[in-house]
């Protein structure tokens, strides 16, 4: 269990250093093979998802890439009540909330007879990426499928790496039919991110990636995204991330809870504390120690408790000065007061406010997106939501009598740009307007 550390006690560098994410894993060596990856799905579609496929997952796809759509409404057969009951419900406070967030176009005229408008679309052909592992990753699909059917999104595209018998969890299959998803293929890594990046013979090619993924997968996201050839992705991502703000009146219990919950995501996920009291501190120290052999993945939330931070402050003024420093993916607020707390946070990607508000409800059930900024990027990207599937493009519509209002600043702003072409355009129709100008 990492020592309680005295903030007020660290030089300037040490704080930085305190506030720093693991490293990513960001070597030449990832790098090198993840383009190998990209230039043969890029060059040779199909056959190298399936021998990469065969590599890594072990799985010898002779019915192909693509699964049967017969098989995705199949899937909920499979599944109990209870997780039948948990996938409608979380579907559906998903939908209702990202239904809220439906732009609304504009049209104004800024002078008689010039009218301009912002319009919104739907992107055309959208990627999804579920990641596969220990566990299968529904609430994943529901967060991306929902956005994509709620904005309109015309053709949704789901990529998610099969077992070596060739299956994908039922759970996936019925969050995916829910979501209107008819199109699903049997790969991941980052030959899949390849194949939705450029299109294969099977798989068609994506507009824009989302979704998350090991290093490989964040790799050729990263690499596809800087490829004019490519497709454009969500937002850079890293390991997920954690910090519970706190004071002595909250919930040691509960906060060591959130703390573990994060912490088994995985090894390299970070888990912080901040709390104004070295004492309260000590306290969810000893209830992590008292609920982690509890825990089915507690092998990997031990790895991840190792480099978690535990942070004293001398007041709640300053544990938010340092949580708006982190920039938490995560930022949960056990104080009281918690909601005037909530106000004062500039950077996070999520905020869970009161001791009733657990980080797991956002990532299952609440109806917030799950797809956040991780490793300091909440500072300047924001969490996953609708506008994220759509586009929005301006028109402008103007009237011979709009354009003499506003004709000569077009041209009197071109002359002092030295673009005579551009004044020209807007001169030739003003003589036209005015019957100056001759056959």
């Amino acid at each position: 269990m990492p020592q309680a550390i005295i903030w007020n006690d660290l030089s300037k560098p040490m704080q930085t250093a305190v506030l720093a994410r693991p490293a990513l894993a960001n070597s030449a060596l990832l790098k090198d093979t993840v383009s190998k990856i990209l230039l043969r799905v890029q060059t040779t579609g199909d056959q190298a998802v399936l021998d990469y496929t065969r590599e890594f997952d072990r799985a010898e796809l002779k019915d192909g890439l693509r699964l049967p759509v017969a098989l995705i409404a199949q899937a909920k057969a499979a599944l109990s009540i209870d997780v039948i009951s948990a996938i409608d419900l979380a579907y559906q406070n998903i939908k209702t909330f990202h239904e809220a967030q439906i732009p609304r176009d504009i049209s104004i005229e800024t002078q008689p007879g010039v009218l301009c408008e912002q319009r919104h679309v739907a992107l055309e052909t959208v990627g999804l990426y579920i990641p596969g592992g220990s566990a299968p990753l529904p609430s994943t699909v529901l967060m991306l499928g929902v956005s994509a059917q709620v904005a309109g999104c015309e053709l949704p595209i789901l990529c998610t790496p099969p077992s070596p018998q060739g299956k994908i969890a039922p759970e996936i299959l019925y969050a995916a039919h829910k979501c209107g998803i008819e199109h699903i293929y049997l790969c991941g890594g980052a030959q899949a991110i390849g194949a939705m990046a450029y299109g294969t013979s099977t798989i068609p090619k994506a507009d824009k990636i989302f979704g998350p993924g090991n290093s490989f997968v964040t790799e050729a996201k990263q690499q596809v995204s800087k490829d004019i050839a490519g497709a454009a992705i969500d937002m850079p991502a890293g390991p997920s991330e954690v910090l519970v703000l706190a004071d002595k009146y909250a919930n040691p219990s509960f906060v060591a809870s959130d703390l573990l919950s994060q912490a088994e995501h995985g090894p390299d996920s970070q888990a912080v504390v901040i709390a104004d009291d070295a004492d309260f501190i000590k306290q969810v120290q000893q209830q992590v120690l008292l609920q982690l052999p509890k825990l089915s993945r507690h092998s990997i939330a031990e790895k991840s408790i190792a480099n978690s931070r535990f942070i004293v402050t001398d007041s709640l003024a300053q544990s938010i000065e340092v949580t708006n420093q982190y920039a938490a993916e995560h930022l949960i607020i056990q104080t009281q007061n918690a909601s005037e707390v909530a106000v004062k946070v500039k950077h996070a990607g999520s905020i869970f406010v009161g001791e009733f508000s657990p980080e797991s409800a956002g990532d299952y059930a609440s109806g917030t997106n799950h797809v956040l900024p991780t490793y300091g990027y909440a500072r300047n990207y924001s969490s996953l939501g609708l506008l994220d599937f759509m586009r929005r493009f301006t028109v402008q519509t103007i009237s011979r009598s709009g354009l003499n209002i506003i004709g000569k600043a077009i041209i009197d702003l071109a002359n002092a740009e030295g673009l005579d072409a551009h004044a020209n355009a807007v001169a030739l129709r003003l003589n036209i307007s005015k019957g100056n100008v001759s056959d």
